[in-house]
């Protein structure tokens, strides 16, 4: 079976693999796992899932950072959805409780970091203060917030496909998101370091805090590099997931 993987960042993407990817491209990261660096956002995410749909995936799996919206998740904390909220609060269940023991199941035993089962909130844009992520996480009833999980598992459900999402926790509930990480960020999700320093130049006051983001993504990388080593074991669903003959 072949599972698709799709990543918003380039950063997330490195937790993967090395390969410098082309945007909106898919690529064969092993055997029976392809990939796709796909930018930030809805669009985006939707555009490169039936891309993998069309190259033959059979699950689709969101790959990447989260932020938490309640206070018990900490910075390089493990989330797998079991359900989504969209940006227009629609709910809706993912059909993958097997998929979802089996493999926290499989991560709790090599793993040192929490993981957790919850919902997951989509946000069309960086959410980046403490009190609008405490606002979400109270309407939705969610634990964690991000872009692009949830139009992939729409992707997933149309297609009739298995999907899980792995989300590591960098932007704990707590912290307001300093203003030159909104300032240096383009319309794709991706900071422009020239930006982020002139920034910085004329706001030093901020660096405290960016180096305390720094670290907390930091955290959320290297427990997203930990589950790549597991992705022989939790990739594909306990069970088969349905044939669509012309995928053969």
């Amino acid at each position: 079976m072949i599972t698709g993987i799709v990543v918003a960042l380039p950063e997330e993407l490195s937790t993967l693999t090395t390969k410098k990817l082309a945007k909106g491209c898919v690529e064969t990261l092993v055997d029976k796992i392809l990939v796709i660096y796909s930018g930030a956002g809805a669009e985006n995410a939707c555009a490169a899932s039936e891309l993998l749909v069309r190259h033959g995936a059979l699950c689709l799996i969101s790959w990447g950072c989260a932020a938490a919206l309640v206070e018990s998740l900490r910075p390089g904390e493990l989330v797998l959805a079991n359900s989504c909220i969209d940006a227009d609060h629609l709910a809706f269940d993912l059909n993958n409780e097997d998929w979802l023991i089996h493999v926290k199941d499989c991560l709790s035993k090599r793993l040192t970091v929490r993981t957790y089962t919850g919902k997951l909130a989509e946000s069309k844009a960086i959410v980046a203060s403490s009190h609008d992520k405490a606002q979400i996480g109270s309407a939705t009833g969610a634990i964690a917030l991000d872009m692009e999980s949830a139009v992939i598992a729409r992707v997933a459900q149309a297609h009739d496909l298995p999907f899980l999402s792995i989300r590591a926790i960098a932007d704990p509930l707590n912290m307001d998101l300093p203003k030159a990480v909104s300032h240096a960020l383009n319309d794709q999700g991706e900071i422009i370091l020239s930006k982020l320093l002139f920034y910085l130049l004329l706001h030093l006051t901020e660096l405290p805090s960016l180096l305390r983001l720094g670290l907390h993504f930091r955290a959320a990388k290297k427990t997203l590099k930990l589950v790549a080593k597991q992705l022989d074991d939790v990739i594909t669903p306990p069970q088969s997931a349905p044939t669509n003959p012309t995928q053969q």
